[in-house]
């Protein structure tokens, strides 16, 4: 992959739902007809992260189907949708085995063939802190799991489910939130349980070439501790078992890729364990709530941190973009970490326009894909990949107010890329007024021929361009990138 790849992720039985509609007839994997893939190449993309390929739980399918929250946020867009429409939570899995009526483990390894061979790699999801509550060792091997043996447990009670032998087995848990009733949750404490999802880690990495690492912080030793004292006590073991896995997989499969979802501040120190990429939360955060000085604030990082960050304004956790920002602002954001360093990674759905998150368990949403804000990200990808945004050296850029009483340049965001003749230099009005400054390209020369990409537009520089500043007037929520070759 380049330097600061561009990642799509596809939500995949909704994807293929839609696409069931459109064709009349279902496909497996490695069915999906060429021309889509080759629309994501053409985009840009150098990884595509299927989520949710693995063997769904019946019973997770069960309990989605019953969820009053989930029935509730699903009618709210869709009060006449069905029931079958609704599926297995995808972070509840039975097995590490490619589902069949997707094309099963040959069907995968089918795509991800295709894939390699167009220069696009495969990612796919591995879910470290539980498993779903009917996958086979709940039975079979529960102390792979936090339980209480057939003891009631003495607290949180609801915390637990019973397995058919009567053993008490904690679902997955976030200590923020409610247990996870579909899941089961490993016990990271038990030597015998960091072998099984090592084995299963290495199972995944043989089937793709990098996995996103769901909460990937709830199994480091003081984080599991934390959250499950009661039941495990309180002695750490020696070893993180991050630290353990990503060596044996890289033993095996040098370039495979990883990627944490982590919060809480621990991106550092996912990093130090060896992750590629780690999620900036705090990035999506800055870009939805604060101004623009906090979010310079955020990018004067470390350089190695900001390379090792994937930056996203939609996923399938979070509200669809067009409607947590508003439109104008959430294309501003994407075109923000479109051209920042470290991984970008889009939502399909995000791309396509839609406006409305649905839980992840329902597969048949019709939504009317927006021509405009496809058309937005087309043009804004296109641009990101350029050479220099993946080869070349990053750096914030100061602008200057066009005159004393305009302060309207300290809502400009703006950095610029160099890579040997060529800068590029990225201006965002991250505001919802009009905004003037002045920015000089400290390698330009008068004669020389800029392009402003959004607009097409060339003009010349003259010197007066070159000693004082491009003078730049931005809408609200508009951006500008200016591309000079030496």
């Amino acid at each position: 992959m380049r330097t600061n790849p561009h990642i799509l992720e596809i939500n995949t039985r909704a994807w293929l739902a839609r696409l069931e509609a459109k064709h009349g007839r279902k496909f497996a994997l490695q069915e999906i007809p060429d021309e889509y893939w080759n629309l994501f190449k053409e985009r840009g993309f150098d990884a595509i992260w299927l989520m949710g390929v693995w063997k769904q739980s019946l019973k997770a399918g069960e309990i989605a189907r019953s969820h009053s929250d989930i029935q509730n946020a699903i009618r709210s867009v869709k009060p006449d949708f069905k029931t079958e429409d609704v599926v297995a939570s995808p972070y509840a899995i039975y097995a590490y085995e490619p589902a069949e009526d997707l094309g099963g483990e040959a069907g995968l390894k089918q795509l991800r063939e295709k894939l390699n061979n167009m220069g696009i790699s495969l990612f796919l999801d591995f879910v470290p802190n539980h498993m779903a509550i009917d996958s086979p060792t709940v039975t079979s091997a529960p102390d792979l799991y936090i339980n209480t043996g057939t003891q009631e447990p003495h607290s949180h009670k609801d915390w637990f489910f019973q397995n058919e032998n009567g053993v008490w087995i904690a679902h997955g848990r976030d200590p923020y939130f409610a247990p996870w009733t579909d899941t089961a949750q490993v016990n990271f404490f038990n030597p015998e349980a960091k072998k099984f999802m090592l084995e299963n880690l290495l199972k995944v990495a043989s089937l793709c070439d990098g996995v996103r690492c769901d909460m990937a912080m709830l199994v480091l030793n003081k984080v599991h501790r934390d959250t499950w004292w009661e039941f495990i006590g309180g002695n750490l073991p020696r070893e993180e078992f991050w630290s353990v896995a990503l060596d044996k997989v890289h033993e095996k499969y040098p370039d495979f890729t990883f990627i944490a979802e982590v919060y809480w501040g621990l991106e550092w120190e996912i990093q130090q364990m060896g992750f590629d990429y780690t999620y900036d939360k705090v990035l999506y955060d800055r870009l939805r709530f604060s101004n623009p000085e906090d979010i310079k604030g955020h990018l004067r990082a470390e350089h190695l941190y900001q390379m090792r960050s994937i930056r996203f304004t939609s996923n399938h956790d979070e509200e669809e973009s067009l409607t947590a920002f508003g439109r104008e602002k959430s294309l501003a954001a994407s075109t923000i970490i479109a051209t920042l360093p470290g991984a970008r990674m889009i939502y399909l759905f995000q791309l396509m326009g839609r406006k409305v998150r649905l839980p992840i368990q329902y597969i048949k949403d019709d939504f009317v894909e927006d021509p405009s804000v496809r058309d937005y990200y087309d043009k804004l990808l296109k641009i990101a990949s350029k050479p220099a945004f993946h080869g070349g050296q990053w750096s914030l850029a100061d602008v200057s107010g066009v005159s004393v009483e305009d302060t309207s340049y300290h809502n400009i965001l703006s950095w610029t890329w160099k890579q040997m003749n060529t800068t590029c230099a990225v201006l965002i009005n991250y505001s919802d007024a009009p905004a003037r400054c002045h920015i000089k390209l400290k390698t330009a020369s008068a004669g020389q021929v800029a392009l402003e990409e959004f607009s097409e537009d060339r003009f010349t520089l003259t010197a007066d361009m070159v000693q004082q500043g491009i003078t730049v007037e931005l809408k609200p929520f508009e951006s500008k990138i200016f591309t000079c070759v030496m």
